[in-house]
């Protein structure tokens, strides 16, 4: 029988630091374990049904599916967030987002903020966690995603999150916020990075947005102003080659204190205005 160290060579050569993470990963979610279990039980032999289970989801990685889909969560800002394939996997730079958002809202009193899209539910509760005080609603177009979003919440105890569906502003019914928050999609439709890696998993309708990747944030710009407080922000996520153009179209729509912030690999990563 294969002990963890042997089952976790056959996958990963010296050197291979993310394909040996990811086998640990995986072979932990097959064990119930953690990493650092793994690493003080080396010389272990897992039973055949853990070893079978193992085998299995490193055969669907290979495949491509992404790490995330294949244990069913995945860690955001300083929650541990249920993800499906139904949902866009959260990923480090949006916790930009999240900063931005935080230094906007107040700890002592309360504050409104919709989060648009919101997916999973990973910037909407991660806002929550932080900010007590505030009411958050999180919208999105999709009803299988406002699914994985509430499940988060109720398993985070969470009581300051409400969920709506609808396509954007569409969902926000005649209310008005003092902070609109969204990370749309924004690739390019025909893009090739597409059908590349764990893009090929994630629905299409949370990654991509029209010929040029702003369809969304247009309409998002354009119809926010009608749902926001007086001095409200409108923060967005975009790609790292489109904050010359968000800034311009929140700039034609009547927004003031436009600027884009850079995510840590200092490619640009959000812009926003002020209402």
């Amino acid at each position: 029988m294969s002990t963890i160290r042997e089952l976790l060579g056959e996958y990963s050569s010296p050197g291979e630091v993310e394909a040996r993470h990811e086998a640990e990963i995986l072979l932990g979610h097959a064990l119930g374990r953690d990493r650092a279990w793994l690493f003080t039980h080396s010389q272990d032999a897992p039973d055949a049904e853990a070893i079978v289970k193992f085998r299995q989801l490193m055969q669907a990685r290979e495949r491509g599916e992404p790490v995330a889909y294949l244990i069913g969560h995945r860690g955001f800002w300083t929650l541990d967030l249920l993800v499906t394939p139904e949902v866009l996997i959260p990923r480090p730079e949006t916790e930009l987002l999240v900063e931005l958002a935080l230094e906007r809202i107040p700890e002592d009193r309360e504050f409104r903020v919709a989060d648009l899209g919101t997916g999973s539910g990973a910037v909407a509760l991660a806002i929550a966690s932080e900010r007590p005080l505030a009411s958050v609603l999180a919208t999105d177009a999709s009803t299988a995603a406002l699914v994985v979003a509430r499940e988060n919440a109720t398993r985070l105890e969470f009581g300051n999150v409400e969920f709506a569906h609808g396509n954007w502003c569409d969902a926000l019914a005649g209310q008005f916020f003092d902070l609109i928050v969204s990370n749309p999609p924004y690739i390019e439709a025909e893009d090739d990075h597409l059908g590349q890696g764990d893009l090929r998993f994630e629905p299409r309708s949370a990654l991509a947005s029209g010929s040029d990747g702003l369809d969304a944030i247009r309409e998002i710009i354009e119809s926010a102003t009608g749902h926001m407080n007086r001095g409200a922000w409108l923060l967005l996520e975009h790609g790292y080659d489109q904050g010359d153009r968000v800034r311009a179209i929140l700039r034609s729509h009547g927004y003031s204190e436009t600027r884009t912030w850079k995510d840590f690999a200092g490619r640009d990563r959000i812009s926003g205005g002020m209402s």
